[in-house]
């Protein structure tokens, strides 16, 4: 598991640590994200139909950025503990966003008082060898946004920046 860390300009809040691991599949990838603390100070959507959705992160909701090695293209996922999710390509640091093509996503959320874990099993092309960030937002009961990732760029909370790509990963298993 990857630890994450919180961005330098957020309070802390309910959530006291965020990890997170990713693997290749031969469709795409496998992700978990567990989120520790306070869970029932943490607004999580209501599970609804598994569709394609925008605006996740508004709210609490986990993101895979994944870039090809050498390339300035990259893939955004965004998963929610609803089951929605949104998926976008862009050329390079938020340039042309269209949504990408996506075969099938498949998301699991459970928890309790202490811990919140999300699962994903995401079908799609995603080229290798790749960067790749895992990434969080949280939102508290009182509507404070938590964020959280490998690491982050100097300034305001970034995910798009290349800098929060700390994982890398060299093959399918």
């Amino acid at each position: 598991m990857h630890q994450l860390v919180l961005h330098p300009h957020c309070e802390a809040g309910p959530i006291e640590h965020v990890s997170a691991e990713i693997e290749p599949t031969a469709q795409g990838c496998r992700a978990r994200f567990r989120l520790q603390g306070d869970i029932a100070n943490i607004k999580i959507p209501e599970p609804a139909m598994s569709e394609r959705m925008d605006n996740l992160w508004k709210t609490t909701c986990f993101e895979i950025f994944w870039q090809p090695r050498g390339d300035s293209y990259y893939r955004e996922f965004n998963l929610s503990p609803s089951s929605r999710w949104a998926c976008y390509d862009f050329d390079d640091f938020r340039l042309n966003s269209r949504d990408a093509p996506v075969e099938a996503i498949s998301i699991s959320c459970s928890h309790s008082d202490g811990e919140l874990v999300l699962e994903t099993e995401i079908a799609s092309e995603l080229p290798l060898p790749a960067d790749v960030a895992l990434n969080a937002i949280v939102e508290d009961m009182q509507g404070r946004i938590q964020f959280w990732a490998p690491a982050f760029p100097d300034g305001k909370p970034e995910f798009h920046s290349e800098t929060c790509r700390q994982i890398h990963i060299a093959g399918r298993l």
